[in-house]
């Protein structure tokens, strides 16, 4: 056999133990492995429990939730990445809210960035439902980040306090992808495209966006930016005009969303707790918060993927591998 003939059949089986190796890691990293454990832990109850933070009366219970991170539903997760935000669970808290009387007050902490525009909206929903439906006060503490999505749902909250140094703000909505149609033609990639109309492929990375393209998305944009600044006005009282002063997608800091109207006061968590008790005229209520129950899927997933954390190569895959998505609006700010 000639020396052509070998590297072409060494090249070929090399091709087939890359694809082999690429599939299989795929397979590992998006593998729902709680599905495999799904009996064993089918009487765990819910994916969270109460902890009380200040025992007091049980008729009178202020719930602390928790909304830290992209706000986003990746769906179960996967047993290499750690736990973090979780919108099933924080729709599934809600819910139970609308159920218990003996809950008198909501505070809520956001530290998030934003996210889907749909997710939000699912957070806003909720607690438009509970303000109607049982007319209890929700305050919302602001962290390091509450910008975009994150301001979205803490909108129709009846105080909103900020620490000096919170970033808000961000209103407005984006959606992006790549183009890399001008580095595949420069090395030789032709892409194959069998499509039934001439939007069917609209924003594919490997072609040029036309004009029309973009002014039907721009259009989506527009209406949601709009409903977004109407949710702003009509959470905080004022105008739409007023709002679109700032809703350019800028940031501020907690001084500055304090004088835009987009804030009330600065506090810290304990100081949004205290204010929710003294303000609404509680006596002795009991404070809880919502934590995330331990499972085996959790505790599987902190420790693999602590053994990986350090490896950028390993991070990059599973990046590639487990966040391709079609592009879609967010709420969202920096980096997707």
């Amino acid at each position: 056999m000639s020396t052509k003939r070998w590297i072409a059949l060494i090249s070929a089986a090399a091709l087939v133990v890359v694809s082999i190796g690429v599939n299989s890691l795929s397979y590992i990293f998006t593998r729902d492995f709680n599905a495999l454990f799904e009996d064993s832990f089918a009487m765990a109850g819910a994916s969270y429990e109460e902890t009380i933070l200040d025992q007091g009366d049980s008729n009178e219970r202020i719930a602390v939730l928790d909304v830290s991170g992209v706000i986003q539903d990746t769906g179960p997760a996967s047993p290499f990445a750690a736990a973090g935000y979780n919108h099933q669970s924080l729709l599934n808290q809600l819910a139970d809210i609308q159920e218990d009387q003996t809950i008198q007050g909501i505070v809520l902490h956001v530290d998030s960035p934003g996210g889907g525009v749909v997710e939000s909206s699912d957070i806003y929903d909720e607690i438009v439902a509970i303000q109607k439906n049982r007319d209890i006060p929700i305050y919302v503490s602001m962290g390091s980040m509450a910008a975009s999505g994150g301001y979205y749902i803490s909108a129709p909250a009846d105080k909103i306090f900020v620490h000096p140094e919170t970033i808000t703000g961000s209103i407005g909505v984006i959606m992006e992808s790549l183009n890399y149609a001008e580095l595949a033609d420069k090395i030789g990639i032709d892409f194959n495209t069998i499509k039934t109309g001439p939007y069917k492929d609209m924003m594919s990375p490997n072609r040029e966006m036309t004009k029309a393209e973009r002014d039907m998305l721009q259009e989506m944009i527009n209406d949601s930016y709009e409903r977004f600044v109407g949710i702003v006005a009509d959470g905080r009282g004022m105008s739409v005009d007023d709002v679109k002063k700032v809703a350019d997608g800028r940031i501020m800091n907690g001084r500055q969303a304090i004088e835009a109207g987009l804030a009330d006061d600065y506090g810290k968590l304990p100081d949004v707790i205290d204010a929710l008790i003294t303000e609404q005229g509680f006596n002795n209520p009991t404070v809880f918060e919502y934590t995330p129950t331990d499972s085996f899927s959790s505790l599987f997933g902190t420790s693999v993927s602590g053994l990986f954390k350090k490896n950028a190569e390993t991070e990059l895959i599973q990046k590639l591998l487990t966040d391709y998505q079609a592009p879609r609006m967010m709420y969202l700010y920096g980096e997707r």
